[in-house]
Formats: C-alpha cells, structure tokens, sequence
C-alpha cells in the first residue's frame, strides 16, 4: 500500500552522518519535540544532481529552522559513504544525511526504485503529529526547489487555506 496524505508517516531508527560524526536519527525524536520535518531521499552519494540538492537543503536550514523545521535526507548509501562524500567533496552538511541502506524506509515512503535499487527523489513534509502533509516524487535527472518547499511549508503552517502562488504576508482564504 502507497503512503498517502493525511496518515502517519512511517517512523524509523537508522543511521546517520550528522555535524562530523556518525549517529542514529529517529523521525519520531523531531515530532515529539514538536518540530515540523521535511524528509527527502536522493538516488545515491557521488552522483551529478544530488549534490546541487544537498548543498541547496544545506544552505536553506537557517531559513527552515525559523519555520521550527528539521531537515532530514537521505539514500541508500551507508553512512560511511555519506562521511567520505561529505569530507571528500560536500564540506559540512548541516542536517543528518541518513542510510536506507537496508531500503526499508525508501520502501516505506513509496520511492524505491526497486530495478536500480536507489530511492526517486522524494520530499515530504511531516507536521509535529507525525501526518505526512505533502509529497512529490521526481525521476532521478531533476532536481527539486528548495525554495517551493520552504513556501508550502509556511503556507501548512498558516492553518488556513493558501491560494495558487500563496506567499507568505499575502491574504489566505
């Protein structure tokens, strides 16, 4: 069965490369502590289009954590390759880069690409109740728009409803 929007996000412990050392990360640790998350899987470390992603969550996590957002990606890498990525060509990450290297959460969210056996490009933002929010799913060759999810983010924490091109310190509905 397909994740769907309004149910609760998968939860799951796993390893991680975070602020220069190898650690775990429990999605639910973030909710509990009432944080908001945006969970995003990337195909593979070493790879053309994902450092552009990694780079643009990375120089974005001030303005998410105005929004009480934690910042989550990951692939199926270990984290021991997301530390030599990180130390050879990334510089610091400041978010937890997680493994799936056993492909259990890629397969939770419905991004595993199970013939290549790497994750699509999937974000998803999760409320402090754990409830998946949004969702978008990409082939591997595009990247996202951080500044899109920044946008939806402030538009969910609105409680009201947004319209098209909503932008925060405009009118809702």
């Amino acid at each position: 069965m397909s994740l769907q929007i309004g149910q609760k996000a998968p939860d799951f412990k796993t390893g991680a490369y975070a602020n220069g050392q190898i650690t775990e990360v429990t999605l639910s640790e973030y909710t509990k502590a009432g944080k908001w998350v945006v969970l995003f899987f990337y195909p593979l470390d070493f790879t053309f289009v994902c450092p552009t992603e990694i780079i643009s969550f990375s120089e974005a996590v001030a303005e998410f954590a105005k929004l009480n957002v934690q910042v989550l990606g990951g692939s199926v890498d270990s984290v021991y390759s997301h530390k030599a990525w990180s130390e050879s060509s990334l510089g610091a990450v400041n978010y937890p880069l997680f493994s799936d290297i056993t492909h259990a959460i890629s397969r939770d969210y419905s991004v595993l690409n199970e013939a290549k056996g790497i994750s699509f490009r999937g974000v998803f933002i999760i409320d402090p109740e754990q409830t998946v929010r949004s969702y978008t799913v990409n082939d591997l060759s595009v990247g996202r728009n951080v500044d899109e999810i920044i946008r939806t983010v402030q538009a969910f924490q609105t409680g009201a409803n947004c319209p098209v091109n909503w932008k925060p310190g405009q009118a809702t509905l």
